[in-house]
């Protein structure tokens, strides 16, 4: 097996790098769902070598281990024991990974909605806590306190309802998700899942910007939304936990980004570079298997 098969445990890599700056340029939703989709080829690529490298343990297993030694037959040597041990690992790391993240969507989720029973698609705490969140669901709802209701105005408060409206209407909580399962199965992700749940924020900024028709309204909201969660403690009043605020507040002020798909072709040509040395080790495993077995 040649070097195909461990292209798409490192192609994860320059995605990483870019991901940022495409973030700083281009249009969020457009980025957002491009990098989600990219990452997401990547995971899957990159789980499924490490199947494939795990899988040559069985070489070690009998009645396949007696084969190595047999004096007529040439049979063709698969990667070494330690990779292969190390590709084993990996995944039951990987799997571990996902499993908590998986388990920490789903009771955060749950505890979102135990808050309290929406009335027209609305629950209000009575929490001095500063939050507002977007709850998924079949219906979703919002979840606002009335912390964050007294530090805001009227104005500021149709920013924020926009602004978690959006959420629910584009279903970022499944960008966020997918990206979170990708990160937890290939590390190397880590740094594009937190660049997909800061473009979400940016783009649910755009559509509130949008909603209200003044961007520096919108820039206003955010801003007095995070001088109220610094310090300790939550910090989900307007996205504020997504770490990047005075980007946000900057791409605000400045006019509306310009939708360019071009900005998406290194992305795709990373997933597509991944799609194609997955394809050439899976057809190179099942050479080897046809040899061995």
């Amino acid at each position: 097996m040649n070097v195909a098969i461990y292209l798409p445990l490192l192609l994860a890599l320059p995605l990483t790098l870019t991901a940022a700056r495409l973030a700083a340029r281009g249009t969020p939703g457009l980025i957002a769902r491009g990098l989600t989709g990219s990452a997401f080829v990547a995971a899957v690529s990159s789980t499924w070598s490490l199947v494939l490298l795990a899988l040559t343990l069985l070489d070690d297993l009998p009645p396949l281990s007696a084969l190595d030694d047999h004096p007529t037959l040439e049979l063709p040597e698969p990667v070494p024991g330690p990779v292969a041990l190390l590709a084993a690992l990996l995944l039951a790391w990987g799997a571990v990974r996902l499993v908590r993240d998986i388990h920490l969507r789903i009771t955060t989720h749950r505890r979102l909605r135990a808050a309290g029973t929406p009335q027209d698609g609305l629950v209000v705490a009575d929490w001095s806590a500063p939050l507002a969140v977007a709850v998924p669901g079949r219906p979703g709802h919002l979840l606002v306190t009335s912390g964050i209701l007294r530090l805001l105005d009227t104005d500021e408060r149709r920013v924020l309802f926009a602004h978690e409206h959006a959420h629910l209407a584009h279903r970022h909580h499944r960008l966020v998700a997918l990206t979170g399962a990708a990160a937890a199965v290939n590390p190397l992700l880590i740094p594009v899942r937190t660049t997909v749940a800061y473009l979400v924020e940016r783009w649910a900024d755009e559509d509130a910007a949008a909603v209200v028709g003044d961007r520096g309204l919108t820039a206003k909201a955010v801003a007095r939304a995070a001088l109220a969660t610094v310090g300790p403690g939550p910090k989900a009043a307007l996205g504020m936990h997504g770490g990047a605020v005075v980007n946000r507040v900057r791409a605000l002020i400045a006019p509306s980004p310009a939708p360019r798909r071009g900005r998406l072709l290194g992305p795709t040509l990373l997933a597509a570079g991944c799609l194609s040395a997955t394809a050439v080790a899976t057809a190179e495993f099942v050479a080897l298997a046809r040899a061995w077995l």
